[in-house]
């Protein structure tokens, strides 16, 4: 077993879960875009330099921008402090305009997504289209979330474990929580890992904290408990994360990682199984 890093140190590991939609492929925010047609439609001659003034001039107006490359406001600001380290959009299209403008147009085709729907004629279809839309914004919320906890099964099935995933596990004086991997099973539980990934931020985060401080409060002292955590939507809800790694350094789980370090996860997977007699 390794050295418990720092909160910085493990902060620093975590990264985005949810891949990237095209909103002009197959859920295109149309009404949105028309809000912003106004302004941004204005613009002559759509380049780096011309947007970055644009944005200048229209610092509040910069989740536009956001929702012409279909990030909702909430994602838009999960990704901003990823990448910056704040999600004041403000601040950063007045003193940082060039900086933001070209990232977005790096990481989500900003020109290019702009250049094809200020061109395009939206019907009521489009409309009907975009308000679906957050159906397709759900399901990949969702699909980011099971992202970590089938990199997890994963790494059990190949270190060919017997194991049960998404149930609950029996610990002190009989007392039961959830957890999204146990092995072998929920009732002899020896190992069991809890698997946590949010890109954006909201109650499942909170339930998150609750359901891993409630596994480390039943745990008998022969469990061994791991907490794999992954998703920018973590870095707005520090103080969350915080109190998870605070049970690492405590001593009331036993290990703790993301999807980069997941080589690590595997190791002491393998270790508290061969300790049990598990392989």
């Amino acid at each position: 077993m390794v050295d418990v890093p720092s909160f910085d140190q493990y902060l620093a590991t975590l990264g985005r879960l949810s891949a990237h939609i095209d909103p002009t492929a197959s859920t295109p925010d149309a009404e949105d875009i028309k809000a912003a047609a106004s302004s941004l439609g204005a613009i002559e001659d759509l380049t780096t330099a011309s947007l970055s003034a644009w944005a200048q001039d229209n610092p509040s107006s910069v989740p536009v921008l956001g929702l012409a490359v279909g990030l909702s406001q909430e994602r838009l600001k999960n990704n901003l402090r990823d990448e910056f380290d704040t999600s004041g959009w403000v601040t950063l299209a007045r003193t940082r305009a060039t900086e933001l403008i070209n990232w977005l147009d790096r990481d989500f085709d900003l020109l290019r997504l702009l250049a094809v729907q200020r061109t395009r004629t939206y019907e009521f279809g489009d409309v009907l289209v975009a308000r679906a839309g957050t159906r397709v914004t759900a399901t990949q919320a969702g699909l980011s979330g099971r992202k970590v906890e089938d990199e997890i099964e994963a790494i059990a099935a190949d270190l060919g474990l017997s194991y049960q995933v998404r149930t609950r596990f029996t610990g002190r004086n009989d007392r039961t929580a959830p957890c999204d991997l146990v092995v072998p099973d929920s009732i002899d539980a020896q190992i069991v890992v809890a698997a946590k990934g949010f890109d954006s931020t909201g109650s499942k985060l909170t339930d998150a904290v609750r359901e891993i401080q409630e596994m480390a409060e039943i745990r008998k002292p022969s469990q061994y408990v791991m907490a794999v955590i992954d998703g920018i939507g973590w870095k707005s809800r520090v103080s969350d994360l915080r109190r998870i790694h605070q049970l690492w350094v405590q001593g009331e789980i036993d290990g703790m990682y993301t999807l980069a370090t997941l080589d690590r996860f595997r190791d002491d997977l393998e270790d508290a199984a061969r300790l049990r007699r598990l392989i």
